[in-house]
């Protein structure tokens, strides 16, 4: 297995347990620049983008770039080696939905030149990108569209709810809620989207497939729940302003065509998932510097 990466927002340390093992090597480079891997490859799976809005926000043309090039390189890679290809793309790509839930058949409502649209922009793109490969070229192709997931090796800081309601609860501080705290999220955890990663890249399904959770939940009651697991009592506070510039209202996948073509459904409960991440960080946290 061959892990590509330019650390720009990701960190050595996440593949630490992996050091010394022979069959892991990891590569330090920026796939949005011509990539190369010796020998077979049988499997290519494009990761790569910041995720985080504030880590997109710092890194707009980064963010496009790796979204196009960095998907045209991958396809490029998968293509010479005659290997299949697995795209991540997002939730984002619905945009500020108009349709709830979210299925896969509706073409979304993102602002192109708004702030968030780097991101949404990028993952549409590479979308487009890669069915015109397996159009044009007979490409095994597979596109999964992730919804909010979290776990273990998150950073703290990078602006995501998760991290930072953990990050507050672990220290014993109010949880900050933006706007009126009625926007909603769906939380999955990080095994139940490798799962239906991996049934997706074993499958014969070449159109894009949601992976998240249907258990919708207000930030206000999210809210609740990390406290409470966190044994914080702190509470919450609210931000001055409403939400953030393009912060989407509502987020629900609909997963019907992933329990019907990869007979998947998420197994582990938002209260069992935050109670393993809330464990990973206080242990993390308490490691001399």
């Amino acid at each position: 297995m061959v892990a590509m990466d330019n650390l720009i927002t990701g960190s050595q340390d996440n593949i630490a347990h992996l050091a010394g093992n022979p069959d892991f090597e990891f590569i330090y480079h920026d796939v949005s620049n011509f990539i190369h891997v010796a020998g077979p490859v049988d499997a290519v799976l494009h990761f790569a983008s910041p995720a985080s809005p504030i880590d997109y926000l710092k890194y707009p043309i980064q963010t496009l770039k790796v979204g196009a090039l960095g998907t045209h390189n991958a396809l490029g890679l998968a293509r010479s080696k005659g290997a299949r290809f697995l795209l991540a793309s997002t939730s984002e790509v619905y945009g500020d939905p108009l349709v709830h839930p979210q299925r896969e058949t509706y073409a979304g409502n993102v602002d192109p030149v708004g702030p968030r649209g780097v991101y949404d922009e990028a993952k549409r793109y590479a979308e487009a990108l890669v069915m015109a490969y397996h159009r044009q070229h007979g490409m095994e192709t597979r596109i999964v569209r992730i919804f909010n997931t979290y776990g273990p090796r998150m950073r703290l800081d990078d602006g995501r709810v998760v991290p930072n309601f953990i990050g507050q609860a672990i220290r014993g501080e109010p949880l900050t809620i933006y706007g009126d705290g009625s926007q909603t999220r769906s939380f999955q955890y990080i095994d139940d989207l490798i799962e239906g990663v991996v049934r997706l890249l074993r499958s014969e399904y070449v159109d894009p497939v949601n992976i998240g959770t249907t258990r919708e939940i207000s930030m206000l009651e999210f809210a609740r729940i990390v406290n409470k697991v966190a044994t914080n009592d702190a509470g919450a506070v609210y931000a001055d302003g409403s939400r953030i510039e393009g912060d989407p209202q509502t987020r629900k996948p609909d997963t019907a065509l992933a329990r019907r073509v990869l007979n998947w459904q998420p197994q582990i409960e938002l209260e069992d998932g935050l109670d393993r991440t809330i464990r990973y960080f206080r242990a993390a946290l308490s490691q001399p510097a």
